[in-house]
């Protein structure tokens, strides 16, 4: 089965083709679409989405970017969510020191509670970590009972072995299709049964489509060019990455078309 593990379906850049996207997914074979809901009403868009169609599901978070927002009205809020069916993680949660939108005593302590609640709830966390692998590193080792995603994978091969020794998931996204990539090890090593593949859409296009809004069907682009870091035929890929997302998420199995040539 073939799944984008991560997109952002909620955002704005869909506001004028949205179902046609969703439309476009199922024709090029996915089997399953998850979507983050990074603010309250892309968080309403995705529920609305995975109302309409059982092979959208939904994870909800306080992005690092919104950290300073976090109070516990809004851990009220994501356990007010939980029980929903359709949401079966908690994110993008994380630490993002490039952009520091947020001061970063308050990201620390939004991914300290939000990773502690996702235990809490047995939910899988997907995390955002840019330029504070260390840290990552670290609230990851103080929360040894999480089970997490290292969504769209791009640091250093340090924070990947910490990723690696904890058992957890690593993600990747249509950066491996770029001409300056450089995490060919991390994509080669990483356990079968831990890897999974993205869009980030409508972000990180991947080659052929770079430059350009990205969408779910192109995670077909990212599963192929893992399966040649590889050296396995991208059924391969395809197949334990459905697996692996099935099982993490709880996603029983479901009936696809074929996997079909992608746009």
């Amino acid at each position: 089965m073939l799944v984008d593990s991560h997109c952002h379906l909620g955002d704005r850049a869909f506001d004028e083709d949205r179902a046609e996207v969703v439309s476009r997914a199922w024709q090029a074979g996915l089997g399953r679409i998850l979507v983050i809901g990074e603010s309250r009403g892309a968080t309403d868009i995705a529920f609305t989405l995975a109302e309409n169609d059982p092979r959208i599901s939904v994870a909800v978070g306080l992005h690092p970017h919104e950290a300073s927002q976090w109070t516990p009205d809004v851990a009220a809020w994501l356990r007010t969510l939980a029980p929903r069916p359709a949401m079966v993680a908690l994110g993008e949660i994380g630490l993002d020191y490039h952009y520091d939108h947020s001061p970063r005593e308050q990201q620390w302590r939004a991914f300290d509670d939000q990773l502690a609640l996702a235990t809490e709830l047995q939910l899988p966390a997907v995390i955002h970590a840019r330029e504070a692998d260390d840290d990552i590193a670290a609230m990851l080792r103080n929360h040894p009972d999480a089970t997490v995603v290292m969504h769209s994978f791009s640091s250093g091969m340090e924070l990947w072995r910490t990723a690696i020794e904890l058992d957890h998931y690593i993600s990747f996204s249509g950066m491996v299709t770029f001409r300056n990539w450089t995490l060919q090890d991390a994509v080669r090593n990483t356990p079968i049964d831990r890897l999974l593949v993205e869009t980030d859409a409508p972000y990180l296009a991947p080659v052929p489509r770079r430059g350009k809004r990205n969408e779910p069907a192109y995670v077909r682009h990212v599963a192929d060019q893992v399966a040649v870091l590889r050296g396995v035929t991208p059924e391969e890929i395809i197949t334990r990455t459905g697996a692996n997302a099935s099982r993490l998420f709880g996603w029983p199995s479901l009936l696809t078309s074929p996997i079909v040539d992608y746009p």
